[in-house]
């Protein structure tokens, strides 16, 4: 009985419990009825001897063939890098995903922690690289204007991102003629033109939209990275445009 609760604890849980008989009653019971067993409380006996329930687990993981995390973490690696790069999965879905590929390649689950950091490590990675390869996209002359943007201008205390970025707080006239004034400004940074087709639409517009939202101090963070920054203007062009459309259809008569 006490071999086909673990059994039955691996295939569900991905992992042998540290105390086999420390399963809900039902599991026992129905155990116990599967095995033609009269007492299910005889499963309290299985920690006697304390050597039996391991050698039980070694036996099942070299009959069912299930792996050591060790053996498996290079090719979970692989696949949670791919589901990084190419959607926009957080850190609960990530890990969520790795723990459902440990159970189906049969590979033993490890600590929480364990799990947790490889999949920090492995969107640390993912975003690193996409924000490297949209800086190795843009030239000298774009990233003059880009730099220019984390200028404080004359007079004032605001970056000119930070005045890019606000978007028109009033319904008034000279609100709307500043609208139309920062999609121009907007769009003569020509960030536009560079090209971004090779990365993945679902990791990249959801960035751009988090580069939008970030403050002047974090752009000086990316700026001091090796020249890898928020790309704002490019989620900026349409932001603003929405903004000036939005004013539009207020005034329109």
């Amino acid at each position: 009985m006490s071999f086909g609760v673990q059994l039955g604890t691996v295939r569900f849980l991905g992992t042998f419990l540290a105390d086999p008989t420390d399963v809900p009653p039902e599991v026992a019971e129905y155990v116990a009825a599967q095995l033609g067993i009269p007492d299910p409380a005889c499963l309290k006996l299985y920690g006697q001897r304390e050597p039996t329930h391991r050698e039980h687990a070694g036996e099942i993981q070299r009959f069912y063939g299930y792996r050591d995390f060790s053996e498996a973490s290079a090719g979970l690696r692989d696949f949670l890098a791919a589901r990084a790069w190419t959607s926009n999965d957080g850190p609960r879905a990530l890990f969520d995903r790795a723990t459902a590929w440990l159970v189906e390649h049969k590979v033993l689950l490890p600590g929480a922690t364990t799990l947790a950091r490889l999949v920090a490590a492995v969107r640390t990675d993912a975003s690193e690289r996409l924000w490297d390869q949209i800086a190795s996209g843009i030239d000298d002359d774009l990233r003059s204007r880009l730099n220019a943007l984390l200028e404080v201008e004359e007079g004032s205390r605001f970056s000119v991102l930070e005045r890019l970025r606000t978007s028109p707080a009033k319904l008034t006239g000279s609100e709307l003629e500043r609208a139309l004034k920062r999609v121009a400004e907007v769009r003569r940074l020509g960030a536009a033109a560079a090209d971004l087709s090779a990365l993945p639409g679902n990791r990249l517009w959801p960035s751009l939209g988090t580069a939008l939202a970030r403050r002047h101090r974090h752009c000086a963070n990316w700026q001091n990275r090796g020249g890898r920054r928020p790309w704002w203007p490019r989620s900026g062009i349409q932001k603003s445009i929405d903004d000036a459309l939005d004013l539009l259809e207020v005034w329109r008569p």
